[in-house]
């Protein structure tokens, strides 16, 4: 064991030592390109270990950091309590390498002066915790490589930089360090704090001294926020600062914007999404989809466009950059092709949430949504007609008479033209109004909704309106939208006063916000169709679209809802039924019909008995099965666990039209009402039944198709683009 004063000596010897072994491996892979491509991706570039002795000053505090190595958005922590008080646990972004179940780790029980030492370990897809040298948590989890990058920082104190930072550590550090390896458990017990070893570290810090210093001399700059401080040997943690330490002085002085902490980002190389040539066999078939990198959650659909022949359409995901919107297009709205994704944090300046397309008065695409971490709401204007460039963005701020900005919340935001004015709003509860002539200056209006908003319309004026898109349909203005805890929305109605008169409103989410977040697009037929995320449903993968819908108003003011018509061209091997007789309290099986993606059309005379419907998706035995349930005698369409209001008309027919994709079902009833639902199996035989209760069925006709996959020519490209 080496002391302080001869550590610097051995540093530099052990250097000269690793250099010439680099010099010797770099003459050895210049032969061998093979070799060279996999170090450069060996996982044990990922591994890492994060070593910290630490006295928290209570433990019922949740949530701060003791350190954390962070970069852009991605950060990997020693957390005390965030999920289960007075539990540590690897801290990460969005819990990837975090283990999700921490029952059976023991509580914390040292008092405010007792150090601690916690280590934790990133080791070829697996995350180890150690707590005073003896193993405290060991899962699977693959790591990330943090530390070669030339733009991460190091924190004390808080968890992470960015939004829901929650609140820093209160207790002391007396020793923290940071190693480029995967450190063993032997390794670790040997360890003692203040003290140097012949393990190299990447980063250490003992505050010793009246200056906090890197004694490895990586982290060369220091930021203190609050009454954070070093006294005796110890960095003291009140609960409410934390310490920044930075390769560079512009690295720690963006992190430590006063308000709005961000680590730098590294530079910005768009990823494009890709279907793999061979996904889950539980993944989506004809659902646009995201297929990663990153989860798409929320992974709202925003800010689509027909423009010169293609549809585009951005959604949100999540990348190593924070929240970006992913970009894909189509000439069907069926088939989708994935572009660079370029609207994110590193070319934005901000995060990217929910907003809408909208044409300019002379035509021009343009988009407005708001800026995640910037209280903002934005407007950009794509450089060309693909979409693939875009101008800088254009904060919205609106002004009363007087020149001065209102008090109004900034949230997600929709643009339309009325005549020749632009209006926005500004979501939320209670939502925003503003008009401009030019996009550029704004006027404050107040309210969106009108003082005569009215008493007997079903839902408060108050409710949340948010993910608008406002739009005319038919005679009327349609405000389509979501309430967070209620899902998908809208309103029909009309402009007075330069206010929203709502007349009419409907739910399009049943039970739960399981069909949320909705986007809509007018196409060059004239056609108005919409999207929504698929959200808290047991389907794969993460961040699916629903099918589109055409929506229509005609004269008699209700609103029709159909599947895209495009979707035909998926259909293949058809079958069908015809002239069936259903007897009262009987079930007629559709034989021969299998499949995991299929389409379904059932045409059912009047008079419709009381209940009619299908059993689906069971197994063999008939357990484990889903129905679709309807009838004269009811006053709704139940699918699964969602009951959708839907009453037939006095001798009126019905006419069902059923998407199974996977364990995913979209059920559409006499073009009046749909309902999506998740139900979670998978089944190769989807085991359909017909069934009639309160009365015989005739079934004047069925028709089956299995659905081709839509990510057929995608698969390939991407099995093609494998080296």
């Amino acid at each position: 064991m080496m002391g302080k004063s001869t550590y610097m000596t051995y540093q530099t010897f052990k250097g000269a030592i690793v250099q010439s072994l680099k010099t010797i491996l770099a003459s050895l892979t210049f032969f061998s390109a093979g070799l060279a491509a996999y170090a450069a991706d060996s996982p044990q570039k990922q591994d890492k270990t994060l070593l910290v002795w630490v006295a928290p000053s209570n433990l019922n505090q949740q949530g701060g950091s003791a350190l954390t190595i962070q970069s852009g958005d991605r950060f990997d922590a020693v957390v005390l309590g965030e999920r289960v008080r007075g539990k540590w646990m690897a801290g990460s972004d969005m819990y990837q390498r975090t283990e999700q179940n921490q029952g059976d780790r023991a509580a914390e029980t040292a008092d405010p002066q007792t150090f601690v030492q916690i280590a934790v370990v990133y080791r070829e897809g697996k995350v180890l915790i150690y707590r005073n040298g003896e193993l405290y948590a060991d899962y699977p989890a693959q790591s990330i490589d943090l530390l070669n990058l030339d733009n991460h920082i190091a924190i004390f104190g808080l968890r992470h930089l960015g939004n829901g930072v929650g609140t820093p550590l209160a207790g002391m550090i007396d020793d923290a360090r940071i190693y480029a390896r995967a450190l063993t458990q032997d390794e670790i017990k040997s360890l003692k704090p203040n003290v140097a070893s012949s393990i190299e570290p990447l980063a250490w810090w003992d505050f010793e001294g009246k200056e906090v210093k890197d004694r490895a001399g990586r982290f060369t700059h220091n930021s203190i926020s609050g009454n954070a401080k070093v006294d005796g040997g110890r960095l003291v943690l009140d609960g409410k600062s934390y310490l920044i330490a930075g390769r560079s002085a512009n690295d720690v002085k963006r992190a430590a914007v006063s308000g709005a902490p961000r680590a730098p980002q590294g530079p910005y190389a768009p990823e494009t999404p890709a279907w793999p040539a061979n996904p889950p066999a539980n993944w989506l078939t004809y659902h646009l989809a995201h297929p990663g990198p990153g989860p798409a959650l929320p992974g709202d659909p925003n800010c689509a466009f027909d423009h010169k022949g293609r549809v585009h359409l951005h959604y949100i995901y999540r990348n190593h950059t924070g929240f970006v919107f992913a970009h894909v297009s189509s000439d069907d709205m069926v088939h989708w092709t994935w572009h660079p994704t370029i609207l994110a944090p590193p070319t934005t300046g901000h995060g990217m949430f929910s907003g809408t397309g909208f044409y300019t008065k002379d035509g021009k695409p343009g988009i407005i949504y708001h800026g995640q971490g910037s209280g903002r709401n934005w407007i950009q204007f794509p450089k060309d007609d693909q979409f693939m460039a875009w101008n800088d963005p254009i904060a919205v701020v609106p002004k009363n008479a007087d020149g001065s900005e209102p008090k109004m919340r900034h949230w997600d935001p929709d643009l339309w033209l009325n005549g020749d004015t632009y209006y926005a709003l500004s979501g939320g509860k209670n939502p925003q109004l503003m008009k401009s002539a030019d996009l550029e200056n704004w006027t404050y209006l107040g309210d969106v909704l009108h003082k005569d908003y009215p008493a007997n319309l079903g839902i408060p004026k108050d409710e949340d309106i948010s993910c608008a898109n406002m739009f005319k349909i038919g005679n009327k203005w349609m405000l389509l939208c979501i309430s967070h805890p209620k899902g998908c929305r809208y309103y029909l109605g009309d402009f007075k006063d330069e206010k929203y008169l709502p007349d009419y409103h409907a739910m399009m989410s049943w039970g739960s916000n399981q069909f949320f977040a909705p986007e809509s697009i007018l196409t060059r037929d004239g056609r108005r169709v919409m999207w929504a995320w698929i959200m808290n449903m047991p389907i794969a993968p993460t961040g699916v679209q629903s099918l589109p819908r055409e929506l229509e108003l005609p004269a008699d003011g209700v609103l029709r809802i159909k599947p895209l018509r495009e979707l035909s061209k998926l259909r293949y091997d058809e079958k069908a039924w015809q002239d069936v007789k259903i007897a009262d309290g009987r079930e007629h099986k559709l034989e021969g019909l299998t499949g995991d993606a299929i389409e379904l059309e059932v045409k059912i005379a009047a008079p419709v008995p009381k209940e009619i419907g299908l059993y689906l998706l069971g197994d063999e035995n008939g357990k484990e099965e889903m129905s679709i349930l309807t009838g004269s005698g009811r006053k709704g369409i139940k699918v699964g666990s969602p009951d959708a209001p839907f009453q037939l008309a006095h001798g009126e027919e019905l006419t069902l039209r059923v998407f199974i994709d996977k364990g995913l079902v979209e059920v559409f009833a006499n073009d009046r009402q749909a309902v999506a639902y998740g139900h979670g199996k998978v089944r190769a035989n989807p085991n359909i039944r017909l069934f009639s209760k309160g009365g015989e069925a005739t079934v004047k006709s069925v028709k089956a198709w299995k659905m081709k996959s839509i990510y057929q020519n995608e698969a390939k490209d991407a099995a093609a683009a494998k080296p």
